[in-house]
């Protein structure tokens, strides 16, 4: 695993859903719950680029490819919270914060910017997970060489 390859991988997935988060919220579209869900396709891009420089670079093993793309989500993750938290306290810190949280999934009452950021760490942290575990289901037999036999070695007369 190369830990560039986690870091910038993971900036480029926080800058695409930065951007992403920035256009909806100029276009008013802000509390639309489900477009929120095109952020996996941004995540999904940063960990195959990682799987897929670790394959190039002959990197081998389900596990090891496994946490380096767990890594780079969480990078992406770690990264976003911290943007957040400025980015609400730069919009008006907890005013900002509760008209947003109303539109989220697991919003409701009045969520602390700590609160917020909880939950956003926990689903983000499932999300990264998930999506790593399904990218490794096509990437599985590329990086994990198990039960594969050596015809040379294995004549049968």
């Amino acid at each position: 695993m190369k830990i560039s390859r986690v870091l910038i991988n993971g900036l480029i997935i926080f800058a695409c859903i930065a951007a992403f988060f920035l256009l909806m919220e100029a276009a008013g579209l802000k509390d639309q719950v489900y477009l929120r869900l095109v952020n996996f396709i941004f995540v999904i891009y940063g960990i195959n680029r990682t799987i897929s420089a670790n394959y190039k670079d002959h990197i081998d093993g389900y596990f090891a490819n496994l946490i380096s793309g767990i890594l780079t989500a969480m990078v992406s993750l770690v990264v976003g919270i911290f943007a957040f938290m400025a980015y609400v306290e730069y919009r008006g810190g907890a005013a900002y914060l509760h008209t947003f949280a109303k539109s989220y999934i697991f919003g409701g009452g009045e969520p602390s910017i700590n609160d917020f950021c909880i939950a956003l760490g926990v689903e983000g942290t499932a999300a990264s997970v998930i999506v790593s575990f399904a990218l490794m289901q096509y990437w599985k037999d590329k990086v994990e060489k198990i039960n594969k036999v050596d015809d040379v070695n294995h004549v049968h007369n």
